[in-house]
């Protein structure tokens, strides 16, 4: 296991994605631990694309809980269907969210988030948790990033 990432600088997103992709997979594949795995894979993603929050809310009960996250303090606890975490964990689909002040119910854990993608850890079609990933500019996620994170999370669902 390496304790580094190796990132080269000024590829575009798929590429860095794809850089990233082998490199959290072997990171990842030995350890059993979920909170372990989590925990790494929000700070590579902080690491690489320099997201002003990435984190993980798990499912528990009734609500999402607050799990390993990089960034700033976050809310604890989402209800299903509640902001855009609930909803793409509600509608069990990544949720790509350009401005969040026009995204209607938006949970302003913090002020300075101005757009945010969230995408699902989905094992037969059941939602396990979900990844949520916010930047402090306008319109920063594509379908890059909704591909490469999607492609991410199929890694954890061994993991649950």
């Amino acid at each position: 296991m390496s304790e580094n990432l190796w990132l080269t600088a000024g590829l575009p997103k798929a590429e860095r994605y794809a850089e990233l992709y082998p490199q959290v997979a072997a990171l990842t594949a030995p350890e059993p631990d979920l909170t372990a795995n989590l925990a790494n894979v929000a700070a590579a993603l902080r690491q690489a694309f320099g997201f002003f929050w990435v984190g993980f809310y798990v499912v528990k009960g009734e609500d999402l809980v607050l799990g390993p996250f990089q960034g700033p303090i976050a809310c604890t606890r989402i209800g299903h269907g509640r902001g855009v975490c609930g909803t793409s964990w509600a509608e069990a689909r990544t949720v790509l969210v350009p401005d969040v002040e026009a995204f209607p119910g938006h949970i302003a854990c913090s002020s300075a988030s101005k757009s945010e993608i969230v995408v699902p850890v989905l094992k037969e079609g059941r939602v396990l948790a979900v990844l949520d990933v916010d930047s402090d500019q306008l319109n920063d996620f594509d379908a890059a990033d909704q591909a490469g994170l999607e492609k991410l999370m199929q890694l954890a669902v061994a993991w649950f």
